[in-house]
């Protein structure tokens, strides 16, 4: 697949974006400066990924004037992160769109089939009419981000975006063959999946590292 001209797929070329996540690799970071490189990287992501919001015009006094300016049309949008790692994202997106609704989908890896396994799912309500951003570091084999995106489809969704920190090109290539109508934003493409499926060179575990767990 080529993933450079999918017109639903963002690979970022930002400098800014490029120079955290070779921060955010580097093992000797702490947690605190670990968390902090992830909420900016979700920040510069989300940035990009809503320029294309719809737009409406309202009529505001300013302290001169009446005049009709614009600002976002639509009920405010859901960020849905996976958890637990997703959770790190959440604070730098939330920066930008603070009355965003915030719904949740907790999903685990099996450590012997590497599949994912849903326990939970609490989304914000009329979420068919709002713009969801599912939200997970690590896109690797792709089979969370796939079964998130059918969770949230089945419960109404239909503008959905996925934003993640880094991609493994079997992950991406699975999530947007499956879901072909998802804007994909990706922060960078690493080189492949190990036996045991971890994104290489990456980052370790990003939940772990968020949280300083092991």
């Amino acid at each position: 697949m080529d993933f450079y001209n999918n017109k639903n797929i963002t690979i970022f070329s930002h400098p800014l974006i490029k120079h955290k996540i070779s921060l955010l690799r580097d093992r000797e970071s702490s947690t605190n400066k670990f968390r902090q490189l992830v909420e900016e990287i979700a920040m510069l992501e989300a940035y990009e990924a809503l320029k294309d919001l719809p737009l409406k015009d309202v009529e505001v006094e300013t302290p001169l004037e009446t005049c009709m300016t614009p600002m976002i049309d639509g009920l405010k949008l859901a960020i849905i992160p996976v958890l637990r790692a997703g959770l790190g994202m959440v604070p730098g997106i939330e920066a930008l769109v603070p009355s965003a609704r915030i719904g949740h989908i907790g999903m685990y890896r099996d450590e012997k089939t590497h599949k994912p396994v849903t326990y939970f799912c609490k989304l914000p309500q009329n979420i068919d009419k709002r713009i969801s951003i599912i939200v997970d570091p690590m896109l690797a084999t792709g089979g969370s981000a796939v079964d998130a995106v059918s969770m949230l489809k089945e419960k109404g969704a239909v503008k959905i975006k996925f934003v993640c920190i880094l991609a493994a090109p079997e992950g991406l290539e699975k999530l947007a063959t499956e879901h072909p109508d998802v804007q994909i934003y990706v922060g960078q493409l690493d080189r492949c999946l190990n036996k045991d499926a971890y994104i290489c060179p990456g980052l370790g575990d990003a939940g772990d590292r968020i949280f300083g767990t092991k």
